[in-house]
């Protein structure tokens, strides 16, 4: 066994202890801004307040660190089998077996525990749609406009961190004229309120953009917020739709509570 070889191993080494240091730290300002936002809500609703940006970013951070982490792992792995003898006695290469057999289990086990329990809540969350409808994305990253439509949820892959769906309303002729799947990852996904569970429903006051189920249809759309189910007692949203211009004004209205989410950050209409 050389220097430089011992040298890489212990460098990857140093490099996994900091990963899962860093990890650490993410998790525990992403645990802060939870708190945070359960303890007073209604800060997002200020003016100016980056909370859901913060927290989006910090996910963001922690996903590319676990999977840097898992990218040095699968180095060290390859190192110390390079290093290992090919053809020990009996004794031997039954320990060493015994030893991959357990750096393997140690791994399968890192990739659980090495995401944060509130990742984890979000996992257990998506597989808990399957059979709900909810607003998907079913235009590419690339696609001059975003297309948001209803569709129902008849997976969710943990692995992939994949949903697959279905557009339960007939596509066009030319589209085929039958429903249509998609796979789609977990940012493409909005998740409606509960319909029998007003009072956790978020209170977009006047003048917010939303996004919103247009009466008579299955697509979603961005619209404004007039007024909100509380202030007109009732659960249902009063909003304009952008594009929706009839006669020189914009037509208010009325959207049930359940088909109104907040709207994309970058969306594109």
């Amino acid at each position: 066994m050389s220097s430089p070889d011992i040298a890489g191993i212990l460098e990857n080494s140093r490099e996994l202890d900091r990963l899962r240091k860093e990890q650490e730290e993410v998790l525990l300002e992403i645990n802060k801004m939870h708190k945070k936002l359960q303890a007073t809500p209604e800060v997002v609703e200020k003016p100016g307040d980056n909370s859901l940006s913060r927290l989006k970013s910090l996910y963001t951070q922690a996903k590319d660190l676990s999977e840097n982490e898992v990218i040095v792992s699968n180095n060290l792995l390859s190192q110390l089998d390079a290093l290992l003898p090919s053809g020990p006695p009996g004794q031997q290469r039954r320990r060493i077996e015994g030893s991959d057999q357990k750096r393997k289990r140690m791994k399968n086990e890192s990739d659980i525990s090495r995401l944060s329990p509130s990742m984890r809540n979000q996992l257990e969350a998506c597989a808990s749609l399957k059979g709900e409808q909810v607003a998907a994305r079913v235009t590419g990253n690339n696609a001059e406009k975003d297309e948001w439509f209803v569709v129902k949820v008849m997976q969710f892959d943990r692995e992939t961190k994949e949903f697959e769906v279905l557009d339960e309303e007939p596509g066009d002729d030319e589209e085929g004229g039958g429903q249509r799947k998609y796979k789609l990852p977990m940012s493409c996904i909005i998740p409606f309120p509960k319909k029998n569970d007003l009072s956790s429903v978020p209170d977009f006051p006047p003048g917010r953009h939303v996004l919103a189920v247009y009466p008579g249809t299955t697509a979603l759309y961005k619209a404004t917020v007039v007024s909100p189910p509380r202030k007109r007692k009732t659960d249902e949203y009063l909003l304009e739709f952008d594009d929706d211009e009839e006669d020189g004004a914009l037509p208010q209205r009325a959207v049930p509570f359940y088909n109104v989410v907040a709207l994309p950050d970058g969306h594109r209409q």
